[in-house]
């Protein structure tokens, strides 16, 4: 009887603690984002919680802030109101 070869599998990259935060973090502010009432009124309070690493949450707004029609209000509390407008088409 001829052997029997496995298929090799394929494995997801593990990620590091760090990472997973990073996106854990991503992923909740693009969820206060995609909110229904920040859509209506486009604006999101992004509020920065005590586990985010504070490097993470400046890249993450510095690259909010590359995109146009955007405005970035940070506030006392360390959290950040942003603001967006629609380009007319």
């Amino acid at each position: 009887m001829p052997e029997k070869k496995s298929k090799p599998t394929a494995t997801k990259p593990t990620m590091t603690v760090a990472q997973t935060r990073r996106q854990e973090l991503r992923d909740r502010l693009q969820r206060a984002i995609a909110a229904p009432r920040a859509q209506k009124e486009k604006a999101a309070l992004l509020e920065r919680m005590e586990g985010d690493d504070p490097a993470d949450w400046e890249e993450i707004l510095a690259e909010l802030a590359e995109h146009d029609n955007l405005t970035i209000s940070h506030r006392d509390d360390g959290s950040a109101q942003i603001f967006w407008t629609l380009p007319k088409d």
